[in-house]
């Protein structure tokens, strides 16, 4: 189902603001939450790595954003390599509300309250179109993984688990 109000309304505004408003026509909205990548892959009808996963952790105490594909984890050794931080962790509910101005499951990958430093697994660039949070739970919207990395500001790394 796609409405008109179907994103959050800041990220709504985001979203013209950045001159990309004809993707709030695109936003797609369900009626059960789409939490989790798997889940927003079998609402949207699409492969699991095509979900953008936006996560918050905390590099040093500092929130940063992980932009990833939604098959793969982040490895957290590897932020912390690219940060050249001390310590990364996963940050807490509180801290991603309070960073991005959302809640866990529906963090956009971009139009937060405030901005942070932005990774994003090049992973991301192996598909024409991924599907990310539009600012709740039970939205996302289509954007090509290039102009999804553009207007995040996001820098390109290899920050993925690798599976053996």
């Amino acid at each position: 189902m796609t409405t008109a109000d179907a994103a959050h309304p800041r990220f709504a505004e985001a979203l013209r603001e950045l001159g990309l408003d004809e993707l709030n026509a695109k936003v797609r909205r369900f009626p059960d939450a789409t939490r989790t990548a798997a889940e927003a892959a079998a609402a949207v009808g699409c492969e699991l790595g095509q979900i953008c996963k936006s996560l918050i952790f905390a590099a040093d105490g500092v929130p940063v954003l992980v932009l990833m594909d939604g098959a793969s984890r982040v490895d957290v050794e590897l932020v912390r390599r690219e940060l050249g931080a001390d310590k990364v962790t996963r940050a807490k509910a509180d801290v991603v509300r309070e960073t991005t101005g959302y809640a866990i499951g529906g963090v956009p990958p971009f139009g937060h309250r405030t901005r942070t430093r932005v990774l994003a697994d090049r992973a991301l660039l192996d598909h024409d179109l991924v599907w990310a949070a539009a600012g709740n739970p039970h939205a996302v919207f289509p954007i090509a993984p290039k102009d999804l990395v553009a207007h995040a500001g996001a820098t390109l790394v290899d920050v993925r688990e690798r599976t053996s």
